[in-house]
């Protein structure tokens, strides 16, 4: 079987090599008005000089394609043919050297394409290709979009320099009753640099999974003097401490509209975990307020979070109560999902006491008539990245949300923050992050058919400036469609997990548990 297998796969390779032609540039064409009609849509972009070779489908009529990325001088060029499927995938090896000689420059791409024997030239694109690299790896998870079950998902990491996708963790296990938890929440420090990883399982073999300090150990974080689990977290960028948001989260269904599920926090407070203490403490805990998404500035001494003002809601007329006076928080919050809006707070904090500030408001999202998630600082401390929607704090389910930026260093930093409407589409932008030199922007875009979740990659200039987000590069391009998973909270790192997923595996379905202990 094995050997039939491998004969089908060889015959398929040749007939499909069989049918392409050759890779050269076409000595008579006619020049076309067409604008290039690519997916993905790698025109006008800004790329970095270590990324994958930018392989994609032509999508203008045509029974044979060329397709040439070239320098501005043509001294170097890498070329790739196609047939029907219009898939040109180029070599890794000539695609190197063309971005190691044009780091800094542009580069020109020219699509060539044959209808009934005349071959037409679209008109160029002009690609350029940045002086600053990305960070070489990115991790994320491949999930189903659901609602109520999961099935086989994991935690992987990809090599943006090539195509190497590797596992971290998968509940995919050779039986299949060891199949039944979810995994999430999975976050590293300081860009991977240190080797401090972690992610939750929950359901069967519930816990969280730490990787510190050349051990890996299966914690339970419930304790009696926290709100619940903990949930979203910030690893501080030097020392061996975490801020989790401790949440109590619940799912609606719409009936009536187009949006699916409203992903809803009934309670959530801010919690402080000391690694190698193995000690828990609150950080914020108001019965008022809903504080979740912490994250650090790069300094480590400001934590940011958003925060949704809740008791307001009970005073809400909602015809649907009898009494709306005895409303319970959770009511209030169910029957006015969308009048609940995060604003951005930040917390002083000092690194010697360990002891934080008081809250102060960031940005007035209630006031804008919106709700902001996800907050990230830039490396070098200017620019807070987060999106923006109408309602809420869980926006992948939602129809639209936009990435914004606020200055730190404005005089009046509420005052500076805009929309990144190069970076941004008219879908729901999720989840993001920064490279670690602060020049690249990675987001969780569902732009391309509104139900997966896609990482997309943008440039952020020296001036503030986004650019034209493009998507992930893949070896074969039709990947994107035929990959039947969402990309979920990607991140990027300057080096890989250095733990095994059997190491991990050892960790999920360990006898051992370590239960934390409260006080600081």
């Amino acid at each position: 079987m094995k050997h039939t297998i491998f004969l089908l796969t060889l015959l398929t390779a040749v007939i499909f090599t069989a049918c392409k032609p050759d890779a050269v540039v076409p000595a008579n064409c006619v020049d076309s008005k067409e604008a290039i009609n690519i997916f993905p849509d790698y025109t006008d972009v800004v790329i970095p000089p270590n990324i994958a070779p930018l392989n994609f489908m032509a999508k203008n009529q045509g029974d044979e394609f060329v397709a040439r990325y070239a320098t501005s001088d043509g001294k170097h060029e890498v070329v790739a043919a196609a047939g029907l499927d219009g898939k040109l995938m180029f070599d890794s090896i000539a695609w190197r050297e063309l971005l190691t000689s044009a780091r800094g420059t542009n580069i020109t791409l020219t699509l060539y394409s044959n209808t009934n024997g005349t071959w037409l030239k679209h008109p160029e694109s002009t690609i350029t290709v940045a002086e600053e690299e990305i960070d070489p790896y990115l991790t994320y998870r491949l999930i189903e979009p659901s609602y109520e079950l999961y099935r086989q998902l994991g935690l992987y990491q990809r090599n943006l320099t090539n195509f190497d996708e590797v596992p971290i963790y998968e509940n995919n296990a050779e039986y299949e009753d060891e199949n039944n938890h979810c995994i999430n929440c999975h976050a590293a420090q300081n860009y991977g640099e240190t080797h401090r990883t972690l992610f939750h399982v929950r359901g069967e073999h519930g816990a969280t999974i730490m990787a510190h300090d050349g051990k890996v150990e299966r914690l339970n974080m419930k304790c009696d003097s926290t709100l619940g689990n903990a949930v979203y977290p910030a690893w501080h960028p030097s020392k061996p401490w975490i801020v989790f948001s401790s949440n109590r989260t619940g799912q609606a269904f719409y009936l009536q509209q187009k949006d699916k599920i409203e992903v809803i926090d009934y309670g959530s407070d801010l919690i402080f975990y000391d690694v190698e203490n193995n000690k828990i403490s609150n950080v914020l805990k108001t019965p008022i307020e809903m504080e979740t998404f912490p994250t650090w500035a790069p300094d480590g001494k400001t934590l940011y979070y958003c925060s949704a003002y809740v008791d307001a809601l009970s005073q809400i007329p909602d015809t649907t109560f009898a009494n709306p006076k005895n409303m319970t928080p959770s009511d209030s919050i169910v029957k006015n999902f969308d009048k609940v809006h995060y604003n951005l707070m930040a917390l002083d904090f000092d690194e010697s006491t360990r002891t934080f500030g008081q809250p102060r408001l960031v940005l007035d999202c209630a006031a804008r008539e919106g709700s902001a998630t996800v907050p990230r600082v830039s490396p070098d401390g200017r620019w807070l990245l987060f999106t923006l929607g109408k309602f809420g704090q869980f926006h992948i389910w939602h129809g639209v949300s936009d990435l914004y930026v606020i200055d730190l260093q404005a005089a009046d930093p509420a005052a500076s923050v805009r929309r990144l409407d190069q970076a941004n589409s008219d879908k729901v932008e999720s989840f993001h992050n920064w490279s670690s030199n602060g020049r690249w922007i990675v987001v969780s875009s569902r732009r391309d058919d509104g139900s997966y979740s896609r990482p997309y990659i943008a440039y952020f200039d020296k001036e503030g400036n986004d650019h034209k987000a493009f998507l992930l590069p893949q070896y074969d391009p039709e990947q994107n469609f035929m990959r039947m998973k969402s990309y979920n909270v990607p991140e990027l790192s300057r080096t890989a997990v250095n733990v095994t997923p059997e190491q991990f595996r050892e960790a999920v379905y360990s006898e051992d548990i370590k239960s934390v202990q409260y006080g600081k």
